[in-house]
């Protein structure tokens, strides 16, 4: 973003996230071109109106994300537009899923898989989990009702001692998934190792552009300064001392938001040091905002 010849887009909840050295809002009021944005083929039309630009979307997300970014890329290539680029950081459920229960610290009962991304992806991968780890997963929607039910499901699963996944989001999940969409993340991305952060590299949890689409690629075009230091670790700056985010632990199920010292202090919602605090889907965030 500070390259004088970059526009930035992004969307607006990785605005306020914590960097190695800074986050994008304070990049850009010091003078960088960092665009928010609501929608991949906004920045396509943000590079066919910039020429002399090179416009780099931040495309961030798990499946349900990843075939949005992938149209865009493809309309930019349609319109020949050399000037668009992808910046991606994009992750799978399953396998952090995974990751989570093969943890022996793991106090974790019972899943509630999003439904906007077996929306995308179907509920396949998540069958053999269920049964190697005798944990009942229950695909879910956001509405209160949709969380009660699931909720409900996965306690009456819990009781019986069965263990399977069920499909409460019916009206928005087939099984299958949306075969146009996989097809399309089969045809532009493939797996590779992915560092998740708080909790570290987690092997082909992640997706990135193939080898046909390097020139359309950021991170393979345009150098970035070297963040290997701290992997997997999240932001130091309010984490100093003995101290530290347990964000990680928050995601694994391992510590609560109560065991947090710098909840509602130095991390909140406009200022978080986590990822649980980022977006308002993280327990965080909820934690703070419904007290």
């Amino acid at each position: 973003a500070k390259q004088p010849d970059v526009i930035l887009a992004s969307f607006g909840d990785m605005m306020r996230v914590p960097g190695s050295r800074e986050d994008l809002l304070r990049v850009k009021a010091r003078g960088a071109d960092v665009r928010m944005l609501y929608s991949p083929l906004d920045a396509v039309a943000l590079a066919a109106g910039h020429p002399d630009k090179k416009v780099v979307f931040f495309a961030i997300g798990f499946e349900t994300t990843a075939p949005v970014h992938m149209i865009a890329l493809k309309e930019a290539m349609r319109q020949g537009l050399d000037n668009f680029f992808l910046l991606t950081s994009l992750f799978t459920v399953p396998p952090a899923i995974e990751a989570i229960l093969s943890d022996p610290e793991s106090r974790v009962d019972g899943f509630l898989t999003a439904g906007h991304v077996c929306a995308i992806t179907g509920n396949e991968a998540y069958h053999p989990l269920a049964t190697r780890y005798k944990t009942p997963m229950v695909v879910t929607g956001f509405e209160p009702a949709d969380l009660l039910s699931g909720i409900y499901r996965c306690l009456l699963q819990l009781e019986a001692g069965t263990y399977k996944v069920e499909n409460a989001y019916k009206r928005a999940v087939p099984e299958e998934g949306n075969p146009a969409a996989r097809t399309l993340m089969g045809e532009m991305l493939e797996l590779c190792d992915q560092e998740w952060r708080g909790i570290g590299v987690i092997p082909q949890s992640g997706m990135r552009l193939k080898a046909g689409f390097a020139r359309q690629d950021a991170s393979c075009l345009l150098p970035a300064p070297d963040t290997s230091k701290g992997q997997g670790e999240d932001n130091p700056a309010p984490c100093a001392g003995k101290d530290r985010c347990i964000a990680g632990d928050i995601m694994r199920g391992t510590k609560q938001t109560k065991d947090c010292p710098f909840f509602r202090t130095r991390c909140t919602p406009d200022h978080p040091a986590g990822a649980p605090m980022v977006s308002s889907e993280g327990v965080c965030a909820a934690y703070y905002r419904y007290k």
